[in-house]
């Protein structure tokens, strides 16, 4: 299934822009080795790059997946997909897809017609794993530059390199050589909320030096159903930010705290106002490790499921 992105772009070299191609089925068209490897039907979902894409169409391709995945004559789904919004749509479908049958993401950080591109192999090593018993069971994966990624751990770290999407603290799952595909650990069960839509009303701050509460009051007097917040360190915000946490918590809107640091995991170490223990006090959720674009499509998607908190609190502990 094809959604658009770099991997269904060239670049004109008048221009020096990058542009969407017109077939998508030149994608699979272009790369032979694909028939050695399976039966690959071509579907174009889309063709949009994917800063585009909007919730809508986000619940609409996790539905497409589901359907798709009920057919006898399906063994694994592959999905190409812009890089920018990448690691959203697949953590998306890791939360709703129960595991089972192989469903790979993959992507390209340069178009076709550039000289290096990395959507072929890309393309071809996805088909690859899909068509692995290996990949069985796995959640969905997200494969690039020859390395499988856990959606729950995978971001895009780099605004050009190939070698963009790391899993960090844990690194890959598997990779892929000339011959084989690799798992070589699996992680933990995660969460699983088997909905078929997502709360588009959620919001994301980042918090920084200096930062007060008006976001956070604009968010709730705007209607939005539940907020995360990229912390400082180990879960910690000005305390000018405190004001409106409280008013969120006392509207009924969730609170989701996350790091603004890649590494590691929000906890309530420090009892200062705005540390990460007074906000715990206060009724703040804490995520186990998800990154903030992550705990969004999360409280997007267990909001759809429940507005207790209690019930969203275990969702977020768990992995």
């Amino acid at each position: 299934m094809t959604t658009g992105g770099t991997i269904a772009m060239i670049e004109d070299p008048a221009t020096q822009t990058v542009k969407p191609v017109e077939n998508a089925a030149d994608l699979v068209g272009a790369i032979p080795q694909l028939k050695d490897v399976a039966r690959v039907s071509v579907e174009a979902f889309s063709n949009i790059p994917s800063p585009h894409l909007t919730t809508e169409q986000l619940t609409d391709l996790g539905r497409a997946v589901k359907e798709r995945l009920s057919r006898p004559d399906v063994d694994g789904i592959v999905i190409t997909h812009g890089t920018d919004t990448l690691e959203e749509t697949a953590y998306y479908l890791d939360l709703i897809l129960p595991p089972g049958l192989p469903v790979i993401v993959t992507g390209a950080m340069r178009s076709s017609n550039e000289l290096g591109a990395d959507g072929p192999i890309n393309l071809l090593n996805s088909v690859r794993t899909a068509a692995s018993e290996v990949a069985v069971d796995q959640g969905v994966l997200v494969v690039f530059n020859d390395e499988i990624h856990a959606a729950r751990f995978v971001t895009k770290t780099h605004t050009s390199n190939v070698a963009t999407f790391q899993s960090p603290a844990v690194g890959p799952i598997g990779f892929l050589d000339k011959r084989s595909v690799q798992i070589r650990h699996i992680p933990k069960p995660h969460a699983h909320i088997p909905v078929d839509s997502l709360v588009a009303e959620v919001g994301l701050l980042k918090m920084a030096v200096g930062m007060d509460d008006s976001l956070i009051r604009y968010l709730v007097q705007s209607g939005s159903k539940g907020i995360v917040i990229e912390a400082l360190g180990q879960g910690n915000i000005p305390p000018m930010v405190v004001p409106g946490i409280k008013d969120a918590i006392q509207h009924n809107v969730p609170v989701v705290l996350v790091s603004r640091c890649y590494n590691g995991i929000v906890q309530d170490v420090y009892g200062y106002e705005g540390g990460g223990k007074h906000l715990r006090d206060l009724g703040v959720l804490f995520s186990n490790g998800l990154n903030g674009q992550k705990a969004r499509i999360k409280l997007m998607v267990a909001l759809r499921e429940t507005v207790d908190l209690e019930q969203l609190k275990e969702y977020f502990e768990q992995e």
